[in-house]
């Protein structure tokens, strides 16, 4: 059964156009959710190429993609549900051709056509549906977009405060066909009590997750408010999952999404 994340929740409507229009009238400069750049850095060099076609679902007024363009990344489409901070960022950027700004509903991007990027990058987009109204649908209709985006072997990488147990119910789905590699990293800043200050070095070794996609028992965070990091790869061919769906309102729904992209 798949639920709204509510214990991570508050009363807002992370999912509603209107609060994300008012959030950045009134508030100025930018933000970053979660993790800067420069920490994610390793994992985004490692799994996405600089000469791929990146979009960037719910990009908001973050610097990530001016960043990653400083880093040599070629094309990156930004895409937020609010006219305010795709404005603002148009403004920002109008003399930077490697970014471009389209207003749009994550959960409807049929303004691009099938396969049209290389990767996907979401800091913090599905969670903030996760934490709206009719939260698996909307979830099956986000991902199902993402996966109708990707050209096989692309790659959907996921930046989220979701674990496991919150989030591969949705992510490991027949209907996608993802190969998912899990990595964990950090808040920014997190040092072990008693310990000096230290640059927490990224692990890009997967972890080894379950049979059911879960962390093992025996693993422990080292922060228990960690971010986790889904690299989630459109195979070419058909992936055996482990894990399968028990959710036949949201397969159907993601089955039926797909299909009428394709009529």
């Amino acid at each position: 059964m798949m639920l709204r994340d509510v214990s991570s929740c508050n009363t807002y409507n992370y999912g509603d156009a209107l609060y994300w229009d008012t959030r950045y009238v009134q508030e100025a400069g930018s933000f970053d959710w979660y993790q800067r750049y420069s920490a994610l850095r390793p994992y985004v060099r490692h799994c996405v190429s600089t000469s791929s076609r990146v979009l960037m679902v719910g990009c908001g007024n973050a610097v990530m993609s001016e960043d990653m363009v400083k880093d040599g990344y070629e094309e990156i489409v930004n895409v937020d549900i609010s006219t305010v901070a795709i404005d603002m960022m148009k403004r920002k950027y109008e003399d930077v051709p490697q970014m471009k700004y389209l207003q749009m509903d994550v959960r409807d991007m049929s303004f691009f056509p099938d396969e049209s990027f290389d990767a996907v990058i979401d800091k913090g987009t599905l969670d903030s549906l996760m934490c709206g109204t009719n939260a698996p649908m909307c979830a099956a209709q986000m991902l199902g977009e993402v996966s109708r985006l990707l050209k096989n072997g692309g790659v959907y990488m996921l930046i989220t405060y979701g674990d496991p147990r919150a989030r591969m119910p949705h992510l490991n789905r027949s209907v996608f066909n993802w190969k998912i590699e899990l990595y964990v990293i950090p808040r920014p800043g997190f040092q072990k009590p008693g310990d000096p200050p230290s640059n927490v070095k990224p692990c890009l070794e997967p972890i080894p997750l379950t049979e059911k996609g879960l962390l093992p028992e025996d693993y422990t965070l080292e922060d228990p408010e960690s971010h986790f990091i889904y690299i989630c790869t459109k195979a070419d061919e058909l992936v055996e999952l482990s894990y399968k769906s028990t959710d036949p309102l949201t397969d159907d729904l993601q089955l039926e999404s797909l299909s009428l992209r394709k009529d």
